[in-house]
C-alpha cells in the first residue's frame, strides 16, 4: 500500500460517515481486479480457438479465424488496499461471469470510448443496429429493447406486458395484472419491491403497485389458478431464484410454466438477469428444460462487469406494442454499451464459458458435499450458481469472515445461506483449491 493510499479501516469509516447505510458490506476494501497481462504479444494464424485447460492457462482472445493474443488468465482474483489477494466467489452477483477486466471487453470499451459514447435515442448511432442484430440472432428473438440496469429491464418487460394485454389480448384498460413468484428479487424500484415477499425489501415503501399478484414459487397448481383470471397479462419468474438463496424448482416446472402461459394466453417473462449468460451452464437457464419465454430480461454479465447494461428480448407481436414516445431511456442503447455488450457475449461464446460453468459446477457441488451434513445440510445449484446452507448454530456471516481471512470472498443471504458464484473463467485446479478452502473453513466451526 502506497503512502497516499487509504487503509481499509479509513475506507470503512469514510463510507460509514458519508454514505447511505443501505448495505452491510463484508469488511474488505478492494482496489484491483484484473484479467491478465499480454505475455507474448500477438501472432496471426488460423485456429480453432480450442479452450486450454492445463497450465499455463492461456486463451484465444478473438473470433475465428483470428489474430490471437496470449494472456495469462487471472480474472478470478481481487486485491485489497493492503495488497492481499482473494478469490472472488461472488462475481458481483454474477455480473462478472467473464472475470474481472477481461482484455477483450476492456479493449472494446476503450476503443468505443475514444470515438463516441452517447447520442441518446434522439439520433441513430452506428453501433445500436449492429448490436440489436447480433443479440436477436444469438438469442432467437425478433427484437431487442436496450436499457441500463437489470431492474429497468424488468420494469420495461412489465410495461410491455401491460401494453400487450390492452392492445392484443383485449384486457380492459387499467385492469391488467402481473403474477410473480414468492421469494422473487428483481430490483429495488417501487414496482420491484411491490412484488416482493421479503419485509426488508418492501417494508416502509407503500403504497404498493396495484395489479401485482404473488403465488408460491414452484407451485404449478397455484399458478394455474391465478392464470385463470382473464385480466392477467404476464407471469414473471426467475428460472432459479438468486437472492432467495439459489432456490431451484422441481424438474419440469419451467415446461409447465410455458404450457400454462400458452393455455391461458399470458406472457411468460423470464428474469434471466442473474441466471442468464452462462451462469447456470447454459446461455439461458430456461434452456435446461428446452423452453422459450415470451420475454427475456438480461443484465449483469451483459457488460462483463464494466458498466450497467440490460436488455429485453421479445418477438414482434409483443415488442411492437411499444411506439415512439411511449417508453425510453437516455442511456439505453448508447454506443459504448452496445460495443461492450457485443464483446461480452462473444467472450462467453468464444471461450466456451457456458460449457466450463456446466462442467465445473458438477465438480464444485461434488466437493462441497464432502462437508459433513451436520455442518452443511444442504448444497444446491446449477452450473456455477451454487449455495450452501450452514447448520443451525453456525453464523453464515462468521463463515464468510473466516473465508475472507483465508483468501476467498463470498456473501451470506437470508441468514444461513452462502452463495458461491466464481467467474466462469475459473479453472478446475483453481476451483478445487477454493473448495478445499471452503471445506477447511467450515470444518473449523465444528464443535
Amino acid at each position: 500500500m502506497s503512502k497516499s493510499q487509504l487503509s481499509s479501516e479509513e475506507i470503512f469509516q469514510l463510507e460509514d460517515k458519508h454514505g447511505c447505510h443501505n448495505y452491510q458490506p463484508l469488511p474488505v476494501a478492494l482496489c484491483r481486479g484484473e484479467e491478465g497481462r499480454n505475455v507474448w504479444g500477438s501472432v496471426t494464424k488460423r485456429c480453432q480457438c480450442e479452450p486450454i485447460t492445463k497450465p499455463p492457462l492461456f486463451s484465444c482472445l478473438s473470433v475465428r479465424p483470428c489474430v490471437i493474443g496470449l494472456y495469462l488468465m487471472n480474472g478470478i482474483y481481487v486485491w485489497d488496499v493492503e495488497g492481499k489477494k482473494y478469490y472472488d466467489f461472488l462475481s458481483a452477483y454474477s455480473a462478472l461471469n467473464q472475470g474481472h477486466c477481461h482484455p477483450r471487453i476492456i479493449t472494446a470499451l476503450k476503443k468505443q470510448a475514444e470515438k463516441l459514447t452517447l447520442v441518446s435515442r434522439a439520433f441513430y448511432s452506428d453501433q445500436l443496429g449492429l448490436y440489436e442484430r447480433f443479440m436477436t440472432k444469438t438469442f432467437g428473438y425478433d427484437k431487442l429493447l436496450p436499457m441500463n440496469s437489470g431492474v429497468e429491464g424488468g420494469e420495461s418487460a412489465c410495461k410491455m406486458a401491460r401494453k400487450w394485454a390492452y392492445q392484443v389480448k383485449g384486457v380492459p384498460e387499467n385492469q391488467a395484472k402481473i403474477i410473480f413468484a414468492s421469494g422473487n428479487f428483481w430490483g429495488r424500484t417501487l414496482a420491484a419491491v411491490s412484488s416482493s415477499t421479503d419485509p426488508e425489501c418492501f417494508g416502509g415503501y407503500g403504497p404498493y403497485m396495484p395489479g401485482f399478484i404473488v403465488v408460491p414459487y414452484d407451485n404449478v397448481s397455484a399458478l394455474e389458478e391465478a392464470l385463470k383470471d382473464p385480466t392477467v397479462a404476464a407471469f414473471m419468474v426467475e428460472p432459479i431464484q438468486g437472492e432467495a438463496g439459489v432456490v431451484i424448482p422441481a424438474d419440469g416446472y419451467l415446461k409447465k410454466v410455458r404450457e400454462l402461459c400458452t393455455k391461458y394466453n399470458v406472457l411468460w417473462i423470464a428474469d434471466e438477469v442473474q441466471t442468464g449468460l452462462g451462469r447456470t451452464g447454459k446461455m439461458l437457464a430456461v434452456e435446461h428444460e428446452g423452453v422459450k419465454p415470451d420475454i427475456v430480461v438480461l443484465g449483469k454479465a451483459l457488460s462483463g462487469g464494466v458498466l450497467p447494461i440490460s436488455a429485453v428480448l421479445a418477438n414482434d407481436p409483443v415488442m411492437n406494442t411499444i411506439k415512439p414516445g411511449t417508453h425510453g431511456s437516455t442511456y439505453g442503447g448508447n454506443p459504448l454499451a452496445c460495443a461492450v455488450a457485443t464483446q461480452a457475449i462473444k467472450v462467453l461464446i468464444d471461450e466456451n464459458l457456458c460449457e466450463n460453468s456446466e462442467k465445473l459446477g458438477h465438480i464444485l457441488r461434488e466437493e462441497l458435499r464432502k462437508i459433513p451434513k451436520e455442518l452443511v445440510p444442504i448444497v444446491r445449484g446449477k452450473g456455477l450458481m451454487n449455495a450452501i446452507v450452514v447448520a443451525k448454530g453456525i453464523s453464515a456471516w462468521d463463515v464468510c469472515l473466516r473465508l475472507r481471512d483465508h483468501g476467498l470472498l463470498a456473501k451470506p443471504t437470508h441468514g444461513d445461506t452462502i452463495r458461491l458464484a466464481p467467474p466462469l473463467i475459473i479453472t478446475e485446479a483453481e476451483l478445487r483449491a477454493c473448495a478445499r478452502i471452503i471445506r477447511d473453513v467450515i470444518a473449523s466451526f465444528a464443535n
